[in-house]
């Protein structure tokens, strides 16, 4: 019966979205979950909640004009979706990549909306960014487009409307010549991104916090079956922000990484990735903005030319690159090579496919909208501290964030146990929508 009502479902969110495929992928993750839930529970199910938490609040789409640094105009295209806001201002990072197009976003900001809620915190959920590719831009450049950029979101955001942040290709150096284009345009200093550096509003933790989430919601699915960290070798993807962090708190907590990747390809090295060998990472990609390949020549490893780390034999693994990055043949290697976790530390990195496998053999998966909330919820600290004109110590966030994920852990493990086994995708959808629906219901036909 429920999988009759969610063919239905899907087949409306289809013919309203067509062709969005990573929108379609993402309800239908959350619809297996929630719709026998519903059906269950009549005021849902009357008032159609899913069906309007699937349908963004407002959509804004705009044209971004810059100049490069040869005098020529260029263009792209801006977005910002602000998803739902039933439960606070609309929150969500800003994504600047050439693949970035409605659907992505749509995607993004609908499990934002779930991510959100479970953290505890009174934040909605958005998305934003654009088509514009930071990779070989100059400074100059980047900033031209940031300007540009901001001149038309300005309109849409403010501290208690939406309050973007950074995602895959916006750092640093691309929240603050947004955050300067806001304050020329508004004239004013107010807590309107987050991610800023530490001494005009930022947060400490920030950078390290959603691959610090990652390992600490990690420990707890381990804690939860009697295991720990402590002695595992652990696969990560990526070599960004939340690869670098994953990393050092999984050596923080005993455990050691043994690969990491980019876009062209796989470092391994089965001696582990200490702390020299992560600082040289740091330097290689936040800096020098070179190729992971780097590594293996200097630390003499194995490369895997186009290749992910899912062939590489681990414990847990790490997906910290991208969405849909493990499918269902990863998922089967992994599950073989005797792994026992996953941390989803990005955004729907595993497709419906390897989920399955992941489930039916019953190991530790951690679903992204659980696993990698860390960093919104750092997020949600850093806008508490602006609204305070405060500004907490390293161990004050790092110690709440710590509690934010533990706490996200035991909404999931309630609504997800099913004997000793914890079904994390549907406790932390379930966890996650009931907050955002009851909210919806006491503020009425909204």
């Amino acid at each position: 019966m429920s999988d009759a009502k969610v063919k239905k479902f899907m087949e409306g969110i289809i013919k309203k979205n067509p062709g969005e495929v990573e929108f379609h992928q993402a309800v239908l993750e959350v619809a297996e979950s929630t719709i026998p839930y519903i059906e269950k529970n009549q005021k849902y199910k009357d008032t159609k909640i899913l069906e309007r938490i699937a349908e963004p609040e407002r959509v804004i789409m705009f044209r971004v004009p810059w100049l490069d640094d040869k005098g020529e105009v260029q263009i792209n295209r801006g977005f910002r979706i602000e998803m739902n806001s039933a439960i606070g201002p609309y929150k969500g990072g800003l994504r600047l990549h050439p693949t970035v197009y409605l659907g992505l976003l749509k995607f993004l900001a609908f499990e934002q909306v779930f991510k959100n809620s479970l953290t505890t915190l009174p934040m909605g959920g958005g998305k934003g960014g654009s088509d514009f590719d930071p990779k070989g831009k100059s400074d100059n450049e980047v900033m031209k487009f940031c300007q540009s950029f901001m001149s038309e979101l300005f309109r849409h955001i403010g501290p208690d409307t939406d309050v973007p942040a950074g995602d895959i290709g916006v750092g640093g150096r691309e929240i603050g010549f947004m955050f300067g284009q806001y304050k020329r345009l508004r004239n004013e200093f107010t807590g309107i991104l987050t991610g800023k550096a530490l001494n005009w509003g930022g947060s400490l933790i920030r950078p390290e916090a959603t691959g610090y989430g990652c390992v600490y919601f990690t420990q707890a699915m381990l804690e939860a079956q009697g295991d720990s960290l402590k002695g595992k070798v652990c696969t990560v993807s990526g070599s960004g922000n939340v690869a670098q962090y994953t990393v050092e708190k999984v050596n923080q907590l005993g455990g050691t990484c043994v690969t990491l990747s980019d876009s062209s390809g796989t470092i391994h090295d089965p001696k582990g990735i200490d702390e020299k060998k992560l600082a040289f990472v740091m330097e290689l990609k936040n800096v020098k903005r070179g190729r992971i390949k780097e590594y293996a020549t200097k630390f003499g490893c194995d490369y895997y030319e186009g290749k992910r780390p899912w062939g590489v034999t681990c414990d847990v693994a790490f997906p910290s690159a991208t969405q849909n990055e493990i499918n269902g043949a990863d998922a089967k290697v992994l599950v073989k090579n005797g792994c026992t976790a996953v941390g989803e530390g990005a955004n729907m990195p595993t497709t419906p496919e390897g989920i399955k496998v992941f489930q039916d053999a019953k190991i530790c998966y951690g679903p992204g909208k659980a696993a990698n909330a860390g960093g919104v919820a750092t997020s949600g600290l850093e806008m508490s501290q602006n609204s305070q004109r405060l500004a907490w110590t390293r161990e004050e966030v790092d110690t709440k964030l710590h509690g934010i994920m533990i706490a996200i852990h035991a909404q999931c493990e309630k609504y997800g146990k099913a004997g000793k086994y914890i079904d994390y995708v549907k406790g932390a959808n379930i966890g996650g929508f009931v907050k955002v629906a009851d909210a919806m219901l006491d503020q009425g036909l909204v």
